[in-house]
C-alpha cells in the first residue's frame, strides 16, 4: 500500500477504534477538544466518566507543569494512564501495567497528528 492509499483519520470515533485495534494492551481511550469536550471515547455510556477523569488528569498535569502539559504518564500497580496534547486535541488512554509507554505515546501522538491535519 502506498502512502496515498493509506487511510486517513477524519473521525475521532474511528481514531479511538483504530487505537484499540492496534494497541491490545490499551483498556480504553478518549479524544477531547481543547475545551475538554469529549469527541469520542471507548465504551458506550461512559462519556461523563471519561470527561470527568480526563479533566482531572489534565488539571493535575497542567498544575504540575505550571503550564499546559504536552504529555503526562501515570503508572500505578493497577495500570497506566497517558495524556497527549497536539494542536487543540487531547488524547487520554488507560492501559495495562508494564505496557511499552513509548509505543502508546507514539500511537496517541500519531493519531492526534492525523486528526489535526485533517481538520485544518
Amino acid at each position: 500500500m502506498t502512502p496515498a492509499e493509506a487511510s486517513t483519520l477524519t473521525d475521532p470515533a474511528d481514531a479511538v477504534a483504530q487505537l484499540l485495534a492496534t494497541s491490545p494492551e490499551m483498556r480504553g481511550c478518549a479524544i477531547l477538544d481543547a475545551q475538554g469536550e469529549l469527541l469520542a471515547a471507548t465504551g458506550e455510556g461512559n462519556e461523563r466518566a471519561w470527561r470527568e477523569a480526563a479533566a482531572e488528569l489534565i488539571a493535575a498535569a497542567d498544575e504540575a507543569e505550571g503550564e499546559p502539559a504536552a504529555y503526562a504518564h501515570v503508572a500505578s500497580g493497577d495500570g497506566e494512564v497517558f495524556l497527549v496534547r497536539h494542536r487543540g486535541l487531547v488524547a487520554v488512554a488507560a492501559a495495562e501495567r508494564f505496557v511499552l509507554s513509548s509505543l502508546v505515546v507514539f500511537d496517541l501522538r500519531a493519531t492526534l497528528r492525523e486528526l489535526a491535519a485533517e481538520s485544518s
